[in-house]
Formats: C-alpha cells, sequence, structure tokens
C-alpha cells in the first residue's frame, strides 16, 4: 500500500472521530477485491470512479457480493455515447479527466445488469462540454462540425442499482 493511501485514511478516521460520528467506517481496499464481507452494505456510492477500473466486471460483482439483499448503489460515473477517435481515449489529459477509461454507455450499463444487480436506472445524464480548442486536437475543423452534429460525446451520468432480495 502506498504511504498517501494510509495517511488519507488515518486522516479521514481522525476526522471521524472529532466529529463524533458512530456509523462510519474507513477501510482501503481495492474495488476489484473489496476488505467486506459478503452482505455488507446498506448503501454504495462512487463518484467518477469506476471508469477508472481496468476490471470493470470485477468491480461491479464485488458491489454485488457486498450489498445486502433489497439494497441498492448510486454510482456517477462518465460514459461514452458514439464514435470517439481511438487518440481521444489514449491521451494523457482525458485520462486525468475521467475519459480514457470510459466505456460505451450501453456496454457500461451491461456490465451493471450482467453483475446481478436489478433496477437499473440512469437517473441522471449530462453531457461533459469539451472546448473546441481541446476537440481540435483530435478533429480537423469539418470532423468537428460532424462530430457535434452526430450525439456522440463524453457524459456524466448517475446509476441506480439494487441487490434483488
Amino acid at each position: 500500500m502506498k504511504t498517501e493511501d494510509l495517511k488519507g485514511i488515518v486522516k479521514a478516521r481522525r476526522n471521524n472521530r472529532e466529529l463524533g460520528y458512530k456509523n462510519v467506517e474507513f477501510l482501503l481496499g481495492e474495488i476489484e477485491e473489496l476488505p467486506l464481507p459478503d452482505n455488507t452494505a446498506d448503501v454504495i456510492i462512487s463518484n467518477c470512479v469506476l471508469n477508472l477500473v481496468p476490471d470493470k466486471s470485477r468491480a461491479f460483482a464485488e458491489i454485488f457480493r457486498v450489498l445486502k439483499p433489497g439494497k441498492h448503489f448510486s454510482i456517477s460515473d462518465v460514459v461514452i455515447k458514439g464514435n470517439l477517435p481511438e487518440n481521444l481515449h489514449k491521451d494523457a489529459e482525458m485520462y486525468v479527466g475521467c475519459v480514457a477509461g470510459a466505456l460505451e454507455k450501453e456496454a457500461y450499463l451491461n456490465v451493471v445488469h450482467n453483475s446481478g444487480l436489478v433496477n437499473v436506472t440512469v437517473q441522471k445524464e449530462k453531457q461533459i462540454a469539451i472546448p473546441d480548442e481541446v476537440l481540435l486536437n483530435y478533429f480537423g475543423q469539418e470532423e468537428l462540425e460532424d462530430y457535434k452534429k452526430s450525439g456522440s460525446g463524453i457524459f456524466s451520468i448517475t446509476v441506480y442499482a439494487e441487490k434483488k432480495d
């Protein structure tokens, strides 16, 4: 484990003690191998993390494993709609912006469904605006105009799903 990861856990635990919360616990682990027993969590939340995980199927399988029956998750993440140039996916600048690891929206939702979760619902969806001056690094001017008209793009979605009773 990295020293900065351990420092983060120590700080979170200290802040929690100072605030006096009794129903919060911080654990350090990998999302593809959660350090929790089966059927433990009432709710799982995540914000722009799972799209960066190399093995998304394994991560969602872990979410399924640790959720109690009848409980749910709410995850905000980044997905792709349509076709984006390959170099856009690979660009380090876009990776930092949570784009390079993003799946196509339907593929992402299929991973969620295939994990065994039910009542999968996209609660929010918003296109992420990327300035033309950035996109012109990947498109010519005419291609950029076609891209804008295509409905393709990078989107933030909030997904809700449950583990069946």
